[in-house]
């Protein structure tokens, strides 16, 4: 059991996993929630509730000032409650009290513009920043993480802050039942178009995480800022979550057809290139993007901490557990 308070915002898909790790560690938990009901759910498990959305970031600033560690899980495009966040943990230091934030972002980040044309052999690695920092402005999630490295600059040691990017998350969480986005997304698509449908010419490959593995790599990684000093927290900010398996958009798709044809909802398995004009059944603009380019990491910090994956591979999960609950759900 521990003591210190945490405030984790707007507990979802993501967020409801670490809230089980946590309230397996003894953590004090106040969450973020927009409705009573699921207030009233979180109340049983011993976790205090803060009735708000991500615009209430009044609410956020002040219960951020409050709060020994604040996780972001919410979002990592949503810089005004981020910058509640830092608001909060500055009032904080001004008042000598250390707060542990961990964000989330994102490996949209670090994709490329092959529009799936192939498998890149560009490979980010959490111990190389340098690499990461010399991504564009532009990138996807970067206008969020550079006020997060502004602030964690000019605090110094005075909070301890990193930044986790997720590449693709699969799974059902064990915690709330709830599906991840991308691979769904396709699946639904191939349920309303009837093929298994992939974006750009398919080649190009995302690193993989189950969603509880994910969770578990939170904790690793708030232990370890737990421990250790504000000048090593301060030394690299950033944290990769991947369990090594890599599978093309193409292969993922023929994934999905496969199990589909089998559960009788499309007549042929075999893959196909999605056109631009059904974008806006996928991501649309944003398609490309999501499920379209190579976005290749290494967790070679956390490893080092001991962390490593242990729930059953993407593709496997896809077949035993994605798509039984989406079509059970959805038909």
């Amino acid at each position: 059991m521990t003591s210190k308070t945490v405030f984790l915002i707007r507990p979802r898909f993501i967020g409801l996993e670490v809230l089980a790790e946590l309230l397996k560690d003894g953590y004090q938990v106040t969450t973020l929630v927009r409705r009573q009901e699921a207030a009233t759910d979180l109340k049983k498990l011993g976790v205090e509730t803060v009735l708000g959305t991500l615009a209430d970031l009044d609410t956020i600033s002040t219960t951020s000032a409050s709060s020994d560690i604040v996780i972001h899980t919410a979002t990592a495009d949503d810089q005004p409650s981020a910058e509640a966040v830092l608001e909060g943990i500055t009032k904080r230091a001004a008042a000598g009290k250390s707060t542990i934030y961990i964000h989330t972002s994102g490996c949209s980040k670090i994709v490329d513009q092959s529009h799936g044309a192939y498998r890149s052999e560009k490979i980010y690695e959490d111990d190389k920043p340098e690499d990461i920092d010399a991504l564009p402005d532009s990138a996807f999630h970067r206008s969020i993480d550079l006020a997060i490295l502004k602030s964690r600059k000019a605090l110094g040691t005075k909070a301890k802050i990193s930044i986790v990017l997720p590449p693709l998350i699969y799974g059902v969480g064990k915690a709330s039942g709830r599906l991840s986005v991308q691979i769904p997304t396709m699946v639904r698509f191939a349920v309303k178009h009837g093929y298994a449908g992939y974006v750009g010419a398919g080649n190009s490959v995302w690193s993989h995480i189950h969603v509880t593995d994910l969770a578990r790599g939170y904790l690793t990684i708030l232990h370890w800022m737990e421990q250790e000093s504000g000048e090593k927290v301060l030394e690299n900010p950033y944290f990769f979550i991947e369990n090594g398996e890599e599978h093309s958009w193409k292969a993922c798709a023929g994934e999905i057809g496969k199990a589909l044809h089998k559960a009788g909802k499309i007549q042929d398995p075999t893959p196909r290139g999605i056109p631009e004009d059904l974008y806006g059944d996928v991501f649309g603009e944003w398609s490309m993007t999501i499920v379209g380019e190579n976005s290749r990491s290494r967790a070679n910090r956390l490893r080092a901490l001991g962390w490593k994956p242990v729930e059953k591979p993407s593709l496997e999960s896809l077949h035993e557990d994605e798509i039984p609950a989406l079509l059970l759900k959805e038909g």
